[in-house]
């Protein structure tokens, strides 16, 4: 009795997915985006799980199922959700089951994203990595699965229909880009394309590659031109050969002209004078 009570009084070992964050994430987001306190840096707030059950307002069995599963899942009792209101073409009555949705907090959000991380997401199939596009621009995350047979808690055989669910991360990021890194550091598996701040960088590359590009071009043109000039100059060199000056026909034209002056000036006097 002893040994049991001492068993079920020894406390739960800490999630590793937080020790994860408070070892290797929280101080490298703290250097990367410059944070003043340890507080400014982004965590996680809640983990979101909804199954939709359309066809439980026919069969109320399938409602008890999804129940049952996303339990299992979450690890966590699910609450029931009904319509809000009424609407004829979907044949629904405000008030009726259309779903199951569970909302996970502190240690069993670390432990079910520590599941969905190492576990559940690489048994999808065909998987290629998750859509970095999938944020709503206030670092919050969401992603859908197709099959519930993903998560090892559901035995396959006694699944009764496949159903799929939305699984939304709310963290304490203020934009994309941090709430990306927060979750990379945390061991998601996003893919290279289409990721937050990707864009930028890219653009930046191709402005740098094409101004490289102009130069290069402009090098290139003022070598071709420099080489047809020294090709016109070998071909014909006297049209390009500098004419040289004579010193002593410049000397000549000089004493003329000086000459030609003196002259000019002795006939005006003599003008005046008569």
């Amino acid at each position: 009795m002893e040994a049991t009570a001492t068993a079920q009084s020894k406390a739960a070992p800490p999630p590793r997915m937080r020790d994860l964050y408070e070892q290797d994430v929280l101080p490298a987001l703290t250097r990367k985006f410059g944070y003043s306190t340890r507080m400014q840096a982004p965590r996680l707030l809640k983990i979101t799980l909804n199954m939709g059950v359309g066809e439980a307002k026919q069969n109320k069995k399938l409602l008890e199922s999804a129940k049952g599963q996303l339990a299992l899942i979450a690890g966590q009792q699910p609450s029931v959700r009904r319509a809000r209101k009424s609407i004829a073409s979907f044949k629904v009555r405000e008030g009726m089951p259309v779903g199951v949705s569970v909302t996970l907090r502190r240690a069993q959000m670390w432990e079910f994203l520590d599941r969905l991380c190492s576990i559940a997401v690489p048994r999808i199939r065909d998987f290629r990595g998750l859509n970095p596009r999938s944020f709503d621009g206030r670092g919050n995350y969401s992603m859908g699965i197709k099959e519930q047979l993903i998560f090892p808690e559901i035995d396959y055989d006694s699944v009764d229909e496949i159903r799929g669910l939305d699984v939304t991360i709310t963290t304490t990021a203020a934009t994309d880009a941090e709430a990306f890194e927060l979750l990379l550091g945390l061991g998601m598996p996003f893919a290279k394309e289409g990721r937050p701040g990707a864009g930028e960088a890219k653009a930046e590359a191709e402005a740098e590659a094409e101004e490289e590009q102009r130069k290069e071009e402009a090098r290139l043109r003022a070598e071709a031109e420099q080489a047809a000039l020294e090709q016109l100059k070998e071909e014909n060199p006297e049209a390009y050969a500098k004419p040289e000056a004579d010193e002593g026909e410049d000397g000549e034209d000089a004493g003329d002209g000086e000459g030609g002056d003196a002259e000019s000036s002795t006939d005006e006097e003599n003008q005046d004078n008569g």
